[in-house]
Order: structure tokens, then C-alpha cells, then sequence
């Protein structure tokens, strides 16, 4: 299946809608519930087995996928706004909490994670970070991104980007 080409096609979750993942240790998907699949436009034999990444947007600056694989590949949950792309090319943004699973003997086995609808004021927040961010990327990479984002967060007096997250979801 090749990456669809994006539109303006906006999906929208349902406020009582629970998009619900696991992926295995190098991001590839075990288990994705029904919302998922109906968000992504894609059936569950489509999704099992692939990476995560096949519902990436390529409006999603890569800084936050760093950040993200940072936080959990070292233990830490992590919330983050996600803009989707869906297998016809509309797209659709979450709220996601993704976090480390653990075996018997508190080894990671792999990555959960749980999506809510974002808070519209939230997103327009973020909507235009990220787009300064990705602007970044494309001229001077991705940790320059990485910095820009740690620069906003200290502008805005926040001590970490989980506090920022939290804080504009409400």
C-alpha cells in the first residue's frame, strides 16, 4: 500500500471516541480497536503488522515523533497532539497518551497507546508550532526543530513539554 496523497478531508472523533493501539518494540502494530481502523480508513489485516508510522501525516514535524520515541524508549508516558492521515487522504488530529508495556520483570515489550479527541483550542496552539517547526526541519533539520520546541516552552514558562501538553488540553 503506497502513502495516499493528503487532502483537506478532515476526520473528526467523537468526544466519547477512544482510538486504542499496542505496537511492538520497533513500533509495529499488534493490536488497533475498531475507531482506529475506522479513522485510519484501513482494515485490521491492513494495519497488524505494519509501523506505526503508516498513519503519519507529512505535516507532522519529525521533532515530536523524536521527542515521543525519547520519553517512552527510556520508560516515561508521553501525551502529544498528532495530526493522521488516513488511508483515502483526509486527515484527523488526537490527543494521544502512549506509553511503555512491560513483561513480568519490568523489561519494555512494546508501546501502548490511547487517543482521545484534542481540545479545539488546543490545536490552535499547535497548528501553528508544529507548522514552525516542520519549517525548521526542512531548512535546518530536525534537531534545530527539537530546540525551537524547547525554546518555546521556556518562553511560556513551562518546566516540560507534558506540562505544556496538559495544560492546553483543559
Amino acid at each position: 500500500m503506497s502513502k495516499p496523497i493528503p487532502t483537506n478531508q478532515e476526520r473528526v472523533m467523537n468526544v466519547d471516541d477512544f482510538i486504542v493501539s499496542k505496537t511492538d518494540l520497533k513500533g509495529h502494530i499488534t493490536y488497533c480497536n475498531e475507531i482506529f481502523m475506522e479513522m485510519a480508513a484501513m482494515t485490521e489485516e491492513e494495519l497488524l503488522g505494519k509501523p506505526h508510522n503508516i498513519v503519519r501525516h507529512p505535516e507532522m514535524p519529525k521533532a515530536v515523533f523524536k521527542l515521543l520515541w525519547n520519553y517512552v524508549q527510556n520508560g516515561r508516558e508521553i501525551f502529544a497532539y498528532v495530526k493522521n492521515l488516513s488511508a483515502d487522504g483526509s486527515f484527523y488530529w488526537v490527543y494521544a497518551n502512549v506509553t511503555p508495556s512491560y513483561d513480568h520483570n519490568h523489561n519494555i515489550i512494546g508501546y501502548y497507546s490511547i487517543r482521545i479527541k484534542p481540545n479545539p483550542a488546543a490545536l490552535e496552539i499547535i497548528k501553528p508550532l508544529y507548522a514552525k517547526m516542520l519549517e525548521i526541519e526542512k531548512s535546518e533539520g530536525v534537531d534545530a526543530s527539537v530546540n525551537y520546541l524547547a525554546n518555546v516552552l521556556k518562553e511560556k514558562g513551562v518546566s516540560s513539554y507534558d506540562e505544556f501538553i496538559i495544560n492546553i488540553q483543559g
